[in-house]
Parts: structure tokens; C-alpha cells; sequence
């Protein structure tokens, strides 16, 4: 089917989301704005716009004269990219606490409830995009565009590596407990606690996201060596 014309950016930054997440595009790599052109029938102006897009989200980075590459993310990264999440949606779901409607906060459940069970399943894409789709609903009550924007720049990034290891970090019950945890912040209705909560929930798994890099570099190493 053609790719309608108002839709080629997002297309072109889905196929090179979905090519990382599949592992044919690997860290480090660069992206050839020709290769796509030719492998989409599209022509260089969106694929260009979805580079952009791609840069600004942490995936890629820009070198001048050089070229995209695939960000190579190293331990510093990848704590401060969850550390900057968990401050920014913190904020951004303290500051709409009392918009919260109980059929909203019931929705939440539910959504908490079906990640468990696409865990348990192996159905990884079906969660990370109802994750994804459970932290943007949490802070649609912000007012503070910029914050919003900032906020979602880095979804993409902290997608994909939790896509790659929550089967290691976290067992489907937890993933279903830790987000009914933040369902029961919003209740209480206190700001402060929350911002705790969701700051916390993003630390924790950035260090257990970390521990897994450092296992699979040894791992790759360890094969190196052996051969």
C-alpha cells in the first residue's frame, strides 16, 4: 500500500525505530538518507525531516560534513536520560494531579493490568506501546508545553531500551505493580509524593537497564576472547 504523502516523516522515523528495536540498525551505524530513498520510494525531504526528529530524540547523532549515526549510549547516558524522564514527567503529572477524573485514573488500571498480562504472553511490542501509552496519558493534564515536548523527546529513546531487557529487569507482575504504584500516587493527591514516586520509578530502572549493557558488553567480550 503507498505511504500517503502527509505521513512519510513519521513513517520513515517508524521504520528506522522499528529497524533498531529489531536490531538491524546497531549502535553506531550510520544512516544513509540514499539507502532510505531508495528502500521506501520516497524522496530525501521527509527522510531528512525524520533524521532530524530521530536526533532530537537521543536515537541518532549528528556529526557535521559526517553524517547520522545510531547513538552509542555509554553508562552516563543512559542514568542521565532516565534521571532527566523522571524529573520531567514528575513534574509534568504533579502539576495536572487534580484534573485526575476516577474513570481516568480506572483507565490507568486497566492499562497497568494488560502489561502484566502482554509480559506474561511475550508480547513485547503490545506493551511497550501501551507503556507508552499509559506515561503520556499520566501527564496529558500538563499545561507546560515545553516540558510536554521535552518529555516526549525522550520516550522513544527509553522505549526501545526497555523493549531490549525488561524481560531481564522485570518480572510481568512487577511491571504491573510498579505502574499501579503510580496510579496510587496520583490518588493521594499530594504532588510532592508523586514527583518522588515517578522520579524513583524511572531511576530504579535505568540502574537495572545499566547492569544489563554491562552484562551483555562482558558477555559479547567473553565470546570475543574465547575465539
Amino acid at each position: 500500500m503507498p505511504i500517503e504523502r502527509s505521513t512519510y516523516k513519521d513513517h520513515v522515523v517508524k521504520y528506522i525505530y522499528d529497524g533498531m528495536r529489531e536490531n538491524r540498525y546497531k549502535a553506531g551505524e550510520k544512516i544513509l538518507e540514499s539507502h532510505l530513498a531508495k528502500e521506501l520510494g520516497i524522496s530525501r525531504a521527509p527522510i531528512r525531516e525524520a533524521l532530524a526528529d530521530l536526533v532530537r530524540s537521543g536515537l541518532l547523532e549528528y556529526k557535521p560534513q559526517v553524517g547520522n549515526f545510531v547513538t552509542s549510549l555509554s553508562s552516563i547516558d543512559l542514568i542521565d536520560s532516565y534521571i532527566a524522564r523522571g524529573v520531567l514527567e514528575g513534574f509534568a503529572v504533579a502539576q495536572g494531579i487534580d484534573s485526575f477524573t476516577e474513570e481516568e485514573l480506572k483507565q490507568l488500571e486497566e492499562m497497568a493490568h494488560k502489561m502484566g498480562t502482554f509480559a506474561r504472553d511475550g508480547k513485547h511490542k503490545a506493551l511497550i506501546d501501551i507503556g507508552q501509552e499509559f506515561h503520556e496519558k499520566l501527564f496529558s493534564h500538563c499545561t507546560n508545553g515545553q516540558v510536554v515536548l521535552f518529555t516526549e523527546q525522550l520516550s522513544l529513546k527509553l522505549h526501545l531500551l526497555f523493549y531490549k531487557h525488561w524481560a531481564r529487569v522485570y518480572s510481568p507482575k512487577e511491571i504491573c505493580d510498579r505502574h499501579l504504584e503510580l496510579i496510587d500516587a496520583v490518588r493521594k493527591k499530594d504532588p510532592v509524593l508523586l514527583e518522588q514516586v515517578i522520579r524513583s520509578h524511572y531511576f530504579d530502572t535505568g540502574l537495572k537497564i545499566v547492569e544489563q549493557e554491562k552484562t551483555n558488553i562482558n558477555t559479547m567480550k567473553g565470546i570475543t576472547d574465547d575465539n
